[in-house]
C-alpha cells in the first residue's frame, strides 16, 4: 500500500501544488501550468532513487518523446501553423460572418455543438475536431460577446461525442478488439448511451442561447477566404489523416492569402506560420513534461498498484462494471491518454467481465464512455491543452463548461446502476 502511494505521490503533488498554490493566489491563471509540471517532474525525478541519475533521466525522457507523444507535437504544431495563417489571412472571419449569416444567434452554442458532434463522428478523433473548429469558436465567442471558455468548452464536448461513438475512432476500435466484440454491437449499446446525453445537452444550449446577442453589423462574407476552412471540414469528415488536412489547410491559406492580399508577401506567411508554431509552445513542453512524468509513475508501479485496489473486492456483475469504469478512469487520469488507458486495462477488463459475466459488448461501451468521459475532463490531456492554446485561455477555465463530458460521465454510471440497456446488462 505504502510503497503503490509512494509511486502516485508525483501526480499527487502536481495536483496539490498546482490547486493549492492558484487558490492562495486566488486566480488559476497565476500559476503556469508549466510550473506545476516541471515542479511533480523534478519531484519524480528525486522520489525513484533506485537507480543512478541519469538512468532516470533517460527514462523520464523516454516518457516524453514516445511515439504517441512525437504525433501529438506534430498536429499541435501544423494546428497552430494552420490557426495563426488563417487568422492573419482573413480565413477565420470569413467563416465567422459566414456562421453568423446562417445562425441566428439563439442557435448558436447549440449549432456549434451540432458541428462538433458531427464532424468527431465522421472523423473519429477529438484532436483533429478542436483543432479544425476552435479558431471558429473563438470568433464567434469575440463577434457575440460570449465567454471564451464556454464556448470552446462547446467544441472539446462535442468532440468527444464522436470519439466515444464513430466506428473509426480508436479508442472504439482498442475497446472492441480487447473484448472481443464487433463495432457495431458496441455502437448499439453506447447509442443509447450517448444520444441521451447528447440530447439533454444540446437542449441546455438551447436554453442558455436564448440571450444571446447578435453582432450590430455582420460584413459580407468574402466566400473564397471560407475555403481553407470548408476544405480542412469536408477533407477530415471523408476521413483524410489529421496531419494531412491541417497541412493542406496551411498550403490553402497562403495560396488564398497572397491571391486576395491578406500576405502582404510570401514572407509575411511564414511569419504567420512561425507565430502559430511558437504560440504552441507551453502546450508542448507540457505534453512532454507529463510524459515524462507519468513514465516514472508507471515503471514504479503506480498503475499496477491502482488496479489491484480496485478489483480486490469485487463479487457481482454490477460491481465488476463499476470496477472496469474506475480503473480505465484512473489509468486515464494517470496517463492523459484514453487510447493508453484502454489498451493498458483491456486485457484486465475483459477478465473481469468473463469472470462475472458482464456481456462483452457493454464491457467496450464501459471502457470507452468512461475513458471519454474522464479524458474531457483532464487539464492536461492533449483535448483541453490544444483547445486551451488555440483559445489563448487557461484550460482549467473550461472545467465548469463541459457539460456534455459531466453528462456523459452520468449516462454512464446510471446505465450501471440501473442495468441499462436491460439486454445487455
Amino acid at each position: 500500500m505504502k510503497k503503490g502511494i509512494i509511486a502516485l505521490s508525483p501526480i499527487i503533488v502536481f495536483v496539490l501544488f498546482y490547486l493549492v498554490t492558484s487558490i492562495i493566489a486566488g486566480d488559476f491563471y497565476k500559476i503556469p501550468i508549466t510550473v506545476a509540471f516541471m515542479v511533480s517532474s523534478i519531484y519524480a525525478i528525486i522520489l525513484f532513487r533506485d537507480r543512478p541519475l541519469m538512468q532516470r533521466i533517460n527514462s523520464f525522457s523516454r516518457g516524453a518523446a514516445t511515439e504517441q507523444m512525437m504525433l501529438m507535437i506534430w498536429i499541435f504544431v501544423l494546428a497552430g501553423a494552420f490557426a495563426h495563417s488563417a487568422k492573419s489571412m482573413g480565413s477565420i472571419d470569413a467563416t465567422v460572418n459566414l456562421a453568423l449569416s446562417f445562425l441566428p444567434p439563439s442557435m448558436i452554442f447549440a449549432g456549434m455543438f451540432l458541428a462538433a458532434c458531427f464532424i468527431s463522428l465522421s472523423i473519429g478523433t477529438s484532436v483533429g475536431t478542436i483543432a479544425a473548429l476552435t479558431p471558429i469558436a473563438v470568433g464567434l465567442a469575440q463577434e457575440t460577446g460570449t465567454d471564451l471558455a464556454m464556448m470552446t468548452a462547446i467544441i472539446v464536448g462535442g468532440s468527444f461525442f464522436g470519439d466515444n461513438l464513430s466506428f473509426i475512432s480508436d479508442t472504439t476500435i482498442i475497446a472492441t478488439q480487447t473484448q472481443g466484440c464487433r463495432l457495431s454491437d458496441k455502437f448499439r449499446v453506447n447509442s443509447f448511451l450517448v444520444f441521451p446525453a447528447a440530447i439533454v445537452i444540446l437542449v441546455v444550449y438551447f436554453i442558455l442561447g436564448k440571450d444571446t446577442h447578435a453582432p450590430q453589423q455582420v460584413e459580407a462574407v468574402q466566400w473564397v477566404k471560407v475555403i481553407p476552412y470548408l476544405t480542412v471540414l469536408i477533407t477530415a469528415i471523408f476521413g483524410m489523416n489529421v496531419m494531412a488536412v491541417l497541412t493542406l489547410g496551411i498550403i490553402l491559406c497562403g495560396i488564398i492569402g497572397l491571391c486576395t492580399g491578406g500576405f502582404a508577401d510570401i514572407y509575411a506567411w511564414f511569419g504567420a506560420m512561425g507565430e502559430g508554431i511558437l504560440s504552441m509552445g507551453e502546450l508542448i513542453i507540457v505534453t512532454m513534461m507529463a510524459g515524462g512524468m507519468l513514465e516514472l509513475v508507471k515503471q514504479h508501479g503506480g498503475i499496477d498498484f491502482i488496479i489491484r485496489q480496485l478489483t480486490r473486492r469485487v463479487n457481482s456483475k454490477r460491481g465488476a462494471e463499476l470496477s472496469i469504469g474506475s480503473l480505465v478512469s484512473l489509468v486515464d487520469l494517470c496517463t492523459a491518454n484514453n487510447t493508453v488507458a484502454i489498451l493498458t486495462v483491456g486485457d484486465i477488463a475483459k477478465q473481469i467481465g468473463d469472470r462475472y459475466g458482464v456481456d462483452n459488448k457493454k464491457c467496450a461501451s464501459i471502457l470507452d464512455t468512461f475513458s471519454c468521459f474522464t479524458q474531457g475532463l483532464i487539464p492536461y490531456g492533449a483535448q483541453l491543452l490544444i483547445a486551451a492554446g488555440l483559445a489563448a485561455i487557461n484550460p482549467v477555465s473550461m472545467l465548469p463548461y463541459l457539460y456534455y463530458a459531466y453528462a456523459l460521465g452520468v449516462a454512464a454510471l446510471l446505465s450501471i446502476i440501473f442495468r441499462y440497456p436491460k439486454r445487455y446488462s
